[in-house]
Protein backbone atom coordinates (compact mmCIF):
# COMPACT_ATOMS: atom_id res chain seq x y z
CA UNK A 1 0.00 0.00 0.00
CA UNK A 2 1.12 3.55 -0.67
CA UNK A 3 0.57 4.66 2.92
CA UNK A 4 3.25 2.48 4.51
CA UNK A 5 6.30 3.89 2.75
CA UNK A 6 5.16 7.37 3.76
CA UNK A 7 5.00 6.38 7.41
CA UNK A 8 8.50 4.92 7.23
CA UNK A 9 9.76 8.04 5.52
CA UNK A 10 8.11 10.24 8.16
CA UNK A 11 9.50 8.00 10.89
CA UNK A 12 13.06 8.43 9.63
CA UNK A 13 12.75 12.21 9.55
CA UNK A 14 11.05 12.42 12.92
CA UNK A 15 13.53 10.00 14.47
CA UNK A 16 16.31 12.47 13.74
CA UNK A 17 14.35 15.18 15.55
CA UNK A 18 13.81 12.82 18.45
CA UNK A 19 17.53 12.03 18.63
CA UNK A 20 18.31 15.76 18.72
CA UNK A 21 15.80 16.25 21.54
CA UNK A 22 17.36 13.44 23.54
CA UNK A 23 20.85 14.78 22.95
CA UNK A 24 19.80 18.19 24.20
CA UNK A 25 17.84 16.99 27.20
CA UNK A 26 19.98 14.11 28.30
CA UNK A 27 19.16 10.42 28.34
CA UNK A 28 17.95 10.51 31.94
CA UNK A 29 15.05 12.80 31.11
CA UNK A 30 11.63 11.98 29.76
CA UNK A 31 10.75 12.71 26.17
CA UNK A 32 9.58 16.36 25.96
CA UNK A 33 6.10 15.15 25.01
CA UNK A 34 5.77 13.33 28.35
CA UNK A 35 7.30 16.04 30.55
CA UNK A 36 5.32 18.08 33.04
CA UNK A 37 6.16 21.76 33.55
CA UNK A 38 5.95 23.99 36.64
CA UNK A 39 2.27 24.58 37.57
CA UNK A 40 2.15 28.25 36.54
CA UNK A 41 3.74 27.56 33.16
CA UNK A 42 1.46 24.56 32.64
CA UNK A 43 -1.59 26.75 33.28
CA UNK A 44 -0.55 29.77 31.20
CA UNK A 45 0.60 27.60 28.30
CA UNK A 46 -2.64 25.61 28.43
CA UNK A 47 -4.64 28.83 28.54
CA UNK A 48 -2.78 30.03 25.46
CA UNK A 49 -3.93 26.94 23.57
CA UNK A 50 -7.51 27.64 24.66
CA UNK A 51 -7.25 31.28 23.53
CA UNK A 52 -5.90 30.22 20.13
CA UNK A 53 -8.83 27.89 19.48
CA UNK A 54 -11.66 29.44 21.51
CA UNK A 55 -13.20 31.38 18.62
CA UNK A 56 -13.00 28.29 16.42
CA UNK A 57 -14.89 26.20 19.00
CA UNK A 58 -17.77 28.60 19.59
CA UNK A 59 -18.17 29.76 15.97
CA UNK A 60 -19.86 26.57 14.60
CA UNK A 61 -22.65 26.50 17.22
CA UNK A 62 -22.96 30.26 16.82
CA UNK A 63 -23.61 29.65 13.10
CA UNK A 64 -25.79 26.55 13.41
CA UNK A 65 -27.93 27.73 16.35
CA UNK A 66 -29.66 30.67 14.62
CA UNK A 67 -29.83 28.72 11.33
CA UNK A 68 -31.96 25.97 12.88
CA UNK A 69 -34.11 28.49 14.74
CA UNK A 70 -32.68 28.51 18.27
CA UNK A 71 -32.98 31.53 20.57
CA UNK A 72 -29.95 33.52 21.76
CA UNK A 73 -30.06 31.73 25.12
CA UNK A 74 -30.25 28.30 23.47
CA UNK A 75 -27.38 29.20 21.16
CA UNK A 76 -25.28 30.29 24.14
CA UNK A 77 -26.08 26.94 25.80
CA UNK A 78 -24.93 25.18 22.60
CA UNK A 79 -21.64 27.11 22.71
CA UNK A 80 -21.02 26.16 26.32
CA UNK A 81 -21.72 22.52 25.48
CA UNK A 82 -19.23 22.69 22.60
CA UNK A 83 -16.53 23.99 24.96
CA UNK A 84 -17.29 21.20 27.42
CA UNK A 85 -17.16 18.43 24.79
CA UNK A 86 -14.04 19.90 23.17
CA UNK A 87 -12.36 19.57 26.56
CA UNK A 88 -13.39 15.91 26.82
CA UNK A 89 -12.12 15.17 23.30
CA UNK A 90 -8.81 16.93 24.04
CA UNK A 91 -8.29 14.85 27.20
CA UNK A 92 -9.01 11.68 25.20
CA UNK A 93 -6.25 12.70 22.77
CA UNK A 94 -3.60 13.84 25.23
CA UNK A 95 -4.11 11.44 28.16
CA UNK A 96 -6.03 8.64 26.50
CA UNK A 97 -6.76 5.10 27.67
CA UNK A 98 -6.40 1.63 26.18
CA UNK A 99 -5.83 2.18 22.43
CA UNK A 100 -7.59 5.54 22.41
CA UNK A 101 -5.56 8.73 22.04
CA UNK A 102 -2.53 9.85 20.08
CA UNK A 103 -0.91 10.96 23.38
CA UNK A 104 0.53 14.00 21.64
CA UNK A 105 -0.08 17.72 22.37
CA UNK A 106 -3.12 17.52 20.15
CA UNK A 107 -6.14 19.83 20.61
CA UNK A 108 -9.62 18.72 19.55
CA UNK A 109 -12.67 20.87 19.01
CA UNK A 110 -15.76 21.38 16.87
CA UNK A 111 -14.97 20.99 13.17
CA UNK A 112 -16.02 23.62 10.62
CA UNK A 113 -16.33 20.84 8.05
CA UNK A 114 -19.76 19.93 9.41
CA UNK A 115 -21.26 23.42 9.59
CA UNK A 116 -22.80 23.67 6.11
CA UNK A 117 -24.18 20.08 6.13
CA UNK A 118 -25.62 20.61 9.64
CA UNK A 119 -27.36 23.80 8.48
CA UNK A 120 -28.81 21.88 5.52
CA UNK A 121 -30.02 19.13 7.88
CA UNK A 122 -31.60 21.30 10.56
CA UNK A 123 -32.49 24.60 8.90
CA UNK A 124 -35.57 26.16 10.52
CA UNK A 125 -36.45 22.86 12.27
CA UNK A 126 -35.62 24.03 15.79
CA UNK A 127 -35.10 21.36 18.42
CA UNK A 128 -36.05 18.63 15.94
CA UNK A 129 -33.29 19.77 13.60
CA UNK A 130 -30.72 19.63 16.39
CA UNK A 131 -31.92 16.13 17.36
CA UNK A 132 -31.50 14.91 13.77
CA UNK A 133 -28.01 16.47 13.60
CA UNK A 134 -27.01 14.75 16.84
CA UNK A 135 -28.34 11.39 15.66
CA UNK A 136 -26.37 11.62 12.41
CA UNK A 137 -23.18 12.59 14.27
CA UNK A 138 -23.48 9.64 16.66
CA UNK A 139 -23.88 7.10 13.83
CA UNK A 140 -21.10 8.65 11.70
CA UNK A 141 -18.75 8.79 14.70
CA UNK A 142 -19.32 5.17 15.70
CA UNK A 143 -18.67 4.15 12.09
CA UNK A 144 -15.48 6.21 12.16
CA UNK A 145 -14.39 4.48 15.38
CA UNK A 146 -14.74 1.11 13.65
CA UNK A 147 -12.83 2.36 10.59
CA UNK A 148 -9.98 3.92 12.61
CA UNK A 149 -7.63 0.87 12.44
CA UNK A 150 -8.01 0.75 8.67
CA UNK A 151 -8.06 4.44 7.83
CA UNK A 152 -4.28 4.77 7.57
CA UNK A 153 -4.52 2.43 4.60
CA UNK A 154 -7.31 4.51 3.02
CA UNK A 155 -5.44 7.82 3.10
CA UNK A 156 -4.11 7.14 -0.40
CA UNK A 157 -7.65 7.77 -1.68
CA UNK A 158 -7.57 11.30 -0.21
CA UNK A 159 -4.61 12.96 -1.97
CA UNK A 160 -4.26 16.77 -2.16
CA UNK A 161 -6.54 16.94 -5.21
CA UNK A 162 -9.41 15.65 -3.02
CA UNK A 163 -8.62 17.24 0.35
CA UNK A 164 -7.73 20.60 -1.23
CA UNK A 165 -11.00 20.66 -3.16
CA UNK A 166 -13.06 19.84 -0.08
CA UNK A 167 -11.30 22.37 2.16
CA UNK A 168 -11.71 25.10 -0.48
CA UNK A 169 -15.42 24.31 -0.69
CA UNK A 170 -15.73 24.46 3.10
CA UNK A 171 -14.41 28.02 3.13
CA UNK A 172 -16.39 29.17 0.09
CA UNK A 173 -19.60 27.57 1.39
CA UNK A 174 -19.29 29.44 4.69
CA UNK A 175 -18.56 32.88 3.21
CA UNK A 176 -22.26 33.59 2.45
CA UNK A 177 -22.89 33.08 6.17
CA UNK A 178 -20.38 35.83 6.94
CA UNK A 179 -21.99 38.13 4.36
CA UNK A 180 -25.42 37.53 5.88
CA UNK A 181 -24.08 38.28 9.36
CA UNK A 182 -22.47 41.47 8.07
CA UNK A 183 -25.90 42.69 6.98
CA UNK A 184 -27.47 41.86 10.35
CA UNK A 185 -28.42 38.20 10.06
CA UNK A 186 -32.20 38.66 9.77
CA UNK A 187 -33.41 39.53 6.27
CA UNK A 188 -36.82 40.50 7.67
CA UNK A 189 -35.37 43.13 10.02
CA UNK A 190 -35.68 46.83 9.14
CA UNK A 191 -31.94 47.41 9.55
CA UNK A 192 -30.87 44.43 7.41
CA UNK A 193 -28.06 45.59 5.15
CA UNK A 194 -28.01 49.05 6.75
CA UNK A 195 -24.96 51.31 6.59
CA UNK A 196 -24.50 50.83 10.35
CA UNK A 197 -24.34 47.04 10.12
CA UNK A 198 -22.05 46.90 7.11
CA UNK A 199 -19.80 49.62 8.55
CA UNK A 200 -19.41 47.62 11.78
CA UNK A 201 -18.49 44.54 9.75
CA UNK A 202 -15.92 46.57 7.80
CA UNK A 203 -14.46 48.08 10.97
CA UNK A 204 -14.06 44.62 12.53
CA UNK A 205 -12.45 43.29 9.35
CA UNK A 206 -9.92 46.13 9.36
CA UNK A 207 -9.18 45.59 13.08
CA UNK A 208 -8.48 41.88 12.54
CA UNK A 209 -6.26 42.52 9.52
CA UNK A 210 -4.36 45.28 11.33
CA UNK A 211 -3.74 43.05 14.36
CA UNK A 212 -2.50 40.20 12.19
CA UNK A 213 -0.08 42.65 10.57
CA UNK A 214 1.11 44.58 13.62
CA UNK A 215 1.06 42.05 16.47
CA UNK A 216 3.48 39.19 17.03
CA UNK A 217 3.48 35.83 18.80
CA UNK A 218 0.59 34.94 21.06
CA UNK A 219 -1.37 38.15 20.41
CA UNK A 220 -1.17 37.59 16.68
CA UNK A 221 -2.52 34.07 17.18
CA UNK A 222 -5.67 35.46 18.84
CA UNK A 223 -6.16 38.41 16.47
CA UNK A 224 -9.66 37.24 15.53
CA UNK A 225 -10.68 36.90 19.19
CA UNK A 226 -9.30 40.38 19.94
CA UNK A 227 -11.06 41.73 16.87
CA UNK A 228 -14.37 40.36 18.12
CA UNK A 229 -13.83 41.94 21.55
CA UNK A 230 -12.87 45.37 20.20
CA UNK A 231 -15.58 45.28 17.55
CA UNK A 232 -18.20 44.50 20.20
CA UNK A 233 -17.03 47.39 22.36
CA UNK A 234 -17.21 49.76 19.37
CA UNK A 235 -20.70 48.43 18.54
CA UNK A 236 -22.17 49.23 21.97
CA UNK A 237 -22.61 52.98 21.27
CA UNK A 238 -24.18 52.04 17.92
CA UNK A 239 -26.93 50.21 19.82
CA UNK A 240 -26.59 46.86 18.04
CA UNK A 241 -25.31 44.81 21.00
CA UNK A 242 -27.88 42.47 22.59
CA UNK A 243 -27.29 41.78 26.30
CA UNK A 244 -30.26 39.43 26.74
CA UNK A 245 -28.22 36.21 26.53
CA UNK A 246 -25.84 37.14 29.35
CA UNK A 247 -28.67 38.49 31.53
CA UNK A 248 -30.48 35.16 31.38
CA UNK A 249 -27.40 32.92 31.68
CA UNK A 250 -26.64 30.92 34.82
CA UNK A 251 -23.26 31.40 36.49
CA UNK A 252 -22.80 27.65 36.95
CA UNK A 253 -24.51 24.85 35.07
CA UNK A 254 -24.07 21.43 33.51
CA UNK A 255 -24.81 20.56 29.86
CA UNK A 256 -27.94 18.48 30.45
CA UNK A 257 -27.71 15.31 28.32
CA UNK A 258 -29.89 15.54 25.20
CA UNK A 259 -31.30 18.90 26.27
CA UNK A 260 -32.94 19.29 22.83
CA UNK A 261 -34.53 15.83 22.92
CA UNK A 262 -33.34 12.33 22.13
CA UNK A 263 -31.35 11.83 18.90
CA UNK A 264 -33.31 11.19 15.72
CA UNK A 265 -31.95 9.16 12.82
CA UNK A 266 -32.55 10.08 9.19
CA UNK A 267 -30.69 8.24 6.43
CA UNK A 268 -29.87 11.31 4.30
CA UNK A 269 -28.53 13.19 7.32
CA UNK A 270 -26.41 10.20 8.36
CA UNK A 271 -24.90 9.89 4.86
CA UNK A 272 -24.04 13.59 4.86
CA UNK A 273 -22.33 13.43 8.26
CA UNK A 274 -20.46 10.23 7.30
CA UNK A 275 -18.86 12.20 4.48
CA UNK A 276 -17.94 14.94 6.96
CA UNK A 277 -16.43 12.31 9.27
CA UNK A 278 -14.18 11.01 6.47
CA UNK A 279 -13.02 14.57 5.77
CA UNK A 280 -12.30 15.15 9.48
CA UNK A 281 -10.37 11.87 9.77
CA UNK A 282 -8.26 12.83 6.74
CA UNK A 283 -7.43 16.23 8.24
CA UNK A 284 -6.61 14.74 11.64
CA UNK A 285 -4.29 12.17 10.05
CA UNK A 286 -2.38 14.93 8.27
CA UNK A 287 -2.18 16.99 11.46
CA UNK A 288 -0.86 14.04 13.48
CA UNK A 289 1.86 13.37 10.91
CA UNK A 290 2.90 17.03 11.01
CA UNK A 291 2.75 17.25 14.83
CA UNK A 292 4.75 14.04 15.20
CA UNK A 293 7.60 15.65 13.26
CA UNK A 294 7.40 18.88 15.24
CA UNK A 295 7.62 17.19 18.67
CA UNK A 296 10.11 14.49 17.65
CA UNK A 297 7.75 11.56 18.17
CA UNK A 298 6.87 10.06 14.77
CA UNK A 299 3.18 9.50 14.16
CA UNK A 300 3.25 5.86 13.09
CA UNK A 301 0.16 3.79 12.28
CA UNK A 302 -0.39 2.95 15.97
CA UNK A 303 -0.43 6.63 16.98
CA UNK A 304 -2.69 7.56 14.07
CA UNK A 305 -5.06 4.73 14.92
CA UNK A 306 -5.24 5.90 18.55
CA UNK A 307 -5.69 9.51 17.50
CA UNK A 308 -8.54 8.69 15.16
CA UNK A 309 -10.18 6.57 17.85
CA UNK A 310 -10.04 9.57 20.19
CA UNK A 311 -11.47 11.84 17.46
CA UNK A 312 -14.37 9.54 16.72
CA UNK A 313 -15.09 8.52 20.32
CA UNK A 314 -15.07 12.18 21.35
CA UNK A 315 -17.45 12.95 18.48
CA UNK A 316 -19.77 10.09 19.50
CA UNK A 317 -19.87 11.31 23.12
CA UNK A 318 -20.27 14.97 22.13
CA UNK A 319 -23.97 14.91 21.08
CA UNK A 320 -24.91 13.34 24.42
CA UNK A 321 -23.87 16.65 26.02
CA UNK A 322 -25.24 18.73 23.10
CA UNK A 323 -21.94 19.18 21.25
CA UNK A 324 -20.97 18.64 17.63
CA UNK A 325 -18.40 16.57 15.74
CA UNK A 326 -14.81 17.07 16.97
CA UNK A 327 -11.53 16.92 15.09
CA UNK A 328 -7.97 18.27 15.22
CA UNK A 329 -7.30 21.99 15.44
CA UNK A 330 -4.46 22.72 13.03
CA UNK A 331 -3.84 26.21 14.46
CA UNK A 332 -2.75 24.59 17.72
CA UNK A 333 -0.24 22.46 15.84
CA UNK A 334 1.27 25.73 14.64
CA UNK A 335 1.24 27.03 18.22
CA UNK A 336 3.28 24.03 19.39
CA UNK A 337 5.83 24.72 16.65
CA UNK A 338 5.97 28.42 17.53
CA UNK A 339 6.29 28.09 21.33
CA UNK A 340 8.49 24.93 21.29
CA UNK A 341 6.44 23.65 24.26
CA UNK A 342 5.89 20.00 23.38
CA UNK A 343 4.34 18.60 26.58
CA UNK A 344 1.02 16.86 26.02
CA UNK A 345 0.12 17.62 29.61
CA UNK A 346 0.09 21.34 28.81
CA UNK A 347 -2.61 20.67 26.24
CA UNK A 348 -4.39 18.40 28.73
CA UNK A 349 -4.54 21.39 31.10
CA UNK A 350 -6.08 23.33 28.20
CA UNK A 351 -8.68 20.56 27.89
CA UNK A 352 -9.46 20.93 31.59
CA UNK A 353 -9.91 24.69 31.14
CA UNK A 354 -12.33 24.06 28.28
CA UNK A 355 -14.40 21.75 30.48
CA UNK A 356 -14.53 24.39 33.23
CA UNK A 357 -15.63 27.05 30.73
CA UNK A 358 -18.36 24.69 29.56
CA UNK A 359 -19.60 24.41 33.15
CA UNK A 360 -19.93 28.21 33.39
CA UNK A 361 -22.75 29.18 30.98
CA UNK A 362 -22.22 32.87 31.59
CA UNK A 363 -18.75 32.54 30.02
CA UNK A 364 -20.22 31.11 26.82
CA UNK A 365 -22.97 33.73 26.79
CA UNK A 366 -20.33 36.48 26.69
CA UNK A 367 -19.53 35.37 23.15
CA UNK A 368 -23.25 35.66 22.35
CA UNK A 369 -22.87 39.39 23.08
CA UNK A 370 -20.96 39.78 19.82
CA UNK A 371 -23.28 41.51 17.31
CA UNK A 372 -23.74 39.58 14.07
CA UNK A 373 -22.24 42.39 11.91
CA UNK A 374 -19.07 42.24 14.05
CA UNK A 375 -19.00 38.46 13.74
CA UNK A 376 -19.53 38.83 9.99
CA UNK A 377 -16.47 41.05 9.60
CA UNK A 378 -14.31 38.55 11.46
CA UNK A 379 -16.01 35.67 9.64
CA UNK A 380 -14.85 36.97 6.27
CA UNK A 381 -11.26 36.51 7.44
CA UNK A 382 -11.96 33.25 9.27
CA UNK A 383 -13.82 31.55 6.44
CA UNK A 384 -11.65 33.11 3.75
CA UNK A 385 -8.61 31.65 5.50
CA UNK A 386 -10.19 28.21 5.23
CA UNK A 387 -10.65 28.64 1.49
CA UNK A 388 -7.08 29.92 1.17
CA UNK A 389 -5.83 26.84 3.03
CA UNK A 390 -7.63 24.67 0.53
CA UNK A 391 -6.01 26.53 -2.35
CA UNK A 392 -2.64 26.08 -0.65
CA UNK A 393 -3.31 22.34 -0.48
CA UNK A 394 -4.29 22.28 -4.16
CA UNK A 395 -0.94 23.86 -4.97
CA UNK A 396 0.61 20.52 -3.96
CA UNK A 397 -1.91 18.50 -5.98
CA UNK A 398 0.14 18.30 -9.20
CA UNK A 399 -2.69 19.82 -11.25
CA UNK A 400 -0.51 19.63 -14.34
CA UNK A 401 -0.49 15.82 -14.09
CA UNK A 402 -3.15 13.68 -15.76
CA UNK A 403 -6.72 14.84 -15.17
CA UNK A 404 -6.23 16.41 -11.73
CA UNK A 405 -7.24 19.86 -12.96
CA UNK A 406 -10.41 18.36 -14.43
CA UNK A 407 -11.19 16.67 -11.09
CA UNK A 408 -10.92 20.01 -9.27
CA UNK A 409 -12.93 21.83 -11.94
CA UNK A 410 -15.83 19.37 -11.83
CA UNK A 411 -15.88 18.98 -8.03
CA UNK A 412 -15.68 22.72 -7.32
CA UNK A 413 -18.23 23.51 -10.03
CA UNK A 414 -20.78 21.03 -8.68
CA UNK A 415 -19.96 21.99 -5.09
CA UNK A 416 -20.75 25.64 -5.83
CA UNK A 417 -24.25 24.89 -7.17
CA UNK A 418 -26.03 25.30 -3.78
CA UNK A 419 -24.30 28.68 -3.33
CA UNK A 420 -24.66 30.09 -6.84
CA UNK A 421 -28.12 28.63 -7.54
CA UNK A 422 -29.84 27.76 -4.22
CA UNK A 423 -33.02 26.52 -5.92
CA UNK A 424 -31.19 24.29 -8.43
CA UNK A 425 -32.36 21.05 -6.78
CA UNK A 426 -35.86 22.24 -5.82
CA UNK A 427 -37.58 19.40 -7.73
CA UNK A 428 -35.55 16.64 -6.04
CA UNK A 429 -36.87 14.50 -3.13
CA UNK A 430 -36.52 16.22 0.23
CA UNK A 431 -34.32 13.44 1.67
CA UNK A 432 -31.76 13.99 -1.09
CA UNK A 433 -31.67 17.74 -0.49
CA UNK A 434 -29.87 17.22 2.84
CA UNK A 435 -26.85 16.02 0.84
CA UNK A 436 -27.35 18.00 -2.38
CA UNK A 437 -27.85 21.35 -0.62
CA UNK A 438 -24.42 20.95 0.96
CA UNK A 439 -21.77 21.87 -1.59
CA UNK A 440 -19.16 20.30 0.68
CA UNK A 441 -20.83 16.89 0.61
CA UNK A 442 -21.51 16.86 -3.14
CA UNK A 443 -18.09 18.28 -3.99
CA UNK A 444 -16.37 15.71 -1.79
CA UNK A 445 -18.25 12.81 -3.40
CA UNK A 446 -17.46 14.07 -6.90
CA UNK A 447 -13.75 14.59 -6.06
CA UNK A 448 -13.42 11.09 -4.55
CA UNK A 449 -15.23 9.35 -7.41
CA UNK A 450 -13.31 11.20 -10.13
CA UNK A 451 -9.98 10.65 -8.34
CA UNK A 452 -10.72 6.92 -8.23
CA UNK A 453 -11.78 6.91 -11.88
CA UNK A 454 -8.80 8.87 -13.24
CA UNK A 455 -5.99 8.04 -10.80
CA UNK A 456 -6.72 4.54 -9.51
CA UNK A 457 -8.93 2.40 -11.75
CA UNK A 458 -7.08 1.23 -14.84
CA UNK A 459 -4.05 3.43 -14.25
CA UNK A 460 -0.78 2.59 -15.93
CA UNK A 461 1.69 0.43 -13.96
CA UNK A 462 4.27 3.21 -14.03
CA UNK A 463 1.80 5.56 -12.32
CA UNK A 464 2.35 3.86 -8.92
CA UNK A 465 5.52 5.88 -8.22
CA UNK A 466 3.79 9.13 -9.17
CA UNK A 467 0.88 8.29 -6.83
CA UNK A 468 3.34 7.65 -4.00
CA UNK A 469 4.99 11.02 -4.56
CA UNK A 470 1.58 12.70 -4.64
CA UNK A 471 0.65 10.95 -1.40
CA UNK A 472 3.84 12.19 0.27
CA UNK A 473 3.05 15.73 -0.77
CA UNK A 474 -0.40 15.43 0.79
CA UNK A 475 0.90 15.51 4.35
CA UNK A 476 2.74 18.84 4.52
CA UNK A 477 0.04 20.61 2.55
CA UNK A 478 -2.90 19.31 4.53
CA UNK A 479 -1.13 19.70 7.83
CA UNK A 480 -1.42 23.44 7.66
CA UNK A 481 -5.15 23.41 7.08
CA UNK A 482 -7.09 25.55 9.51
CA UNK A 483 -10.69 24.46 8.95
CA UNK A 484 -11.68 25.11 12.53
Amino acid sequence: MAAKPRFHKDADAAAEAADDAVAEAGTDRKHPVDETLPPLKMFTSGLQHVAAMYAGVVAPPLIVGPAVGLTAKETAFLMGASLFTAGIATLLQTIGFWKVGARLPFVNGVSFAGVAPMIAIGKDRGDEGIAVIFGAIIVASLLGFVLAPYFGKLVRFFPPVVTGTVITLIGVSLLPVAFNWSQGGNAAADDYGSMTNITMAAVTLVIVLAMRKLLRGFLQQIAILLGLIIGTLVAIPAGITDFSAIKNADVVGFPTPFAFGGPQFEIAAIVSMCIVMLVCMTESTADMLALGKIVGRPADERIIEGGLRADTLGSAISPIFNGFMCSAFAQNVGLVAMTKIRSRFVVAVGGGILILLGLVPVAASVIALVPLPVLGGAGIVLFGTVAASGIQTLAAAALEKGENALIVAAAVGIGLIPIAAPQFYHAFPEDLLVVLDSGISTGCVVAIVLNLAFNHFGRRPDAEDEEQRSGDRAVPAAAGVGVH
